[in-house]
């Protein structure tokens, strides 16, 4: 059930408009690492106001535990946004659409009382651009690419070339602002060929979640984004063989080799990645 994964370590975060109240409670039984209950980009300005309402309730469930994508800092639903949710016993944290800036990220932190994470998602140029002050911002959580809009700002093309330099730039900033891996934007479109390859270039860019938009892109997600079994298995054979050799550093490439496999370790034991 969605909230079992650490959200420090979240594969899949799946996004739900929250004018589908229906499909809230289904999207929270999903394989989903997280779920984001979206009011932002998914609800027409005339429904905003009702779909804040409706997610509101919901979460005054304590046995829930989702996060919710807010509307951006520029706009004049932000503020009624974090007011109506702060305090709410289901919210998990939010998710600030449209960060430019640290300032967004800290004025919705100590709105939301100082306590509520706050993810911000880079969706622009100039988000890129300051990318490692909002990394470093007061309650930011962990960064994630909004890489749609993203294309839109810049006129970047789809392709995994034009788009690797915002991806590397929000995994350096991450590093640097002491973060979690970044979240990658999500694949449009229902064939598992492509986004399974769009994961596989996720990982090997150092991201490590994914923004999805449909359950049934869950599973792939969430295979991609784990250790195989096969690196599980090297993972633990190197931890045992460190073992019975005294934990001896024998040569340069052992301390690399050592924290791969803690983290290999570590992540197969969350996501229930068994050796082969």
């Amino acid at each position: 059930m969605t909230g079992d994964i650490d959200p420090g370590i979240a594969r899949s975060w799946l996004l739900v408009n929250a004018v589908r109240t229906e499909t809230f409670d289904a999207a929270y039984s999903s394989r989903a690492d997280q779920v984001i209950l979206d009011i932002e980009d998914a609800v027409d300005p005339g429904l905003k106001d009702a779909a804040r309402e409706d997610v509101a309730r919901w979460l005054e469930d304590p046995e829930k535990r989702v996060w919710v994508r807010i509307n951006d800092r520029s706009t004049p639903f932000w503020s009624d946004d974090v007011d109506r949710l702060k305090g709410l016993p289901g919210l998990a944290g939010v998710v600030l659409a449209k960060t430019e800036a640290a300032e967004h990220v800290t004025e919705t932190f100590d709105r939301l009382g100082g306590a509520t994470p706050v993810l911000p998602l880079v969706e622009s140029a100039l988000g890129i651009e300051e990318a490692v002050p909002i990394a470093r911002a007061r309650g930011a959580f962990r960064l994630a690419f909004g890489s749609g809009d993203y294309r839109r700002d810049t006129g970047t093309s789809a392709d995994d070339m034009a788009m690797a330099y915002p991806r590397s730039r929000l995994v350096v900033a991450s590093r640097i602002g002491g973060l979690p891996g970044p979240i990658d934007g999500p694949t449009v479109g229902t064939a598992h060929r492509v986004l399974r390859e769009q994961a596989e270039v996720t990982v090997s860019l150092g991201l490590t979640g994914k923004l999805c938009l449909d359950v049934d892109q869950l599973p792939v997600i969430n295979e991609v984004i784990s250790p195989t079994p096969s690196e599980v298995a090297w993972a633990r054979d190197f931890l045992e063989d460190f073992e019975r050799r005294g934990r001896v550093i024998r040569d340069g490439s052992d301390l690399p080799r050592l924290g791969r496999a803690k983290k290999i370790d570590r992540l197969a034991r969350a996501f229930g990645v068994e050796p082969r």
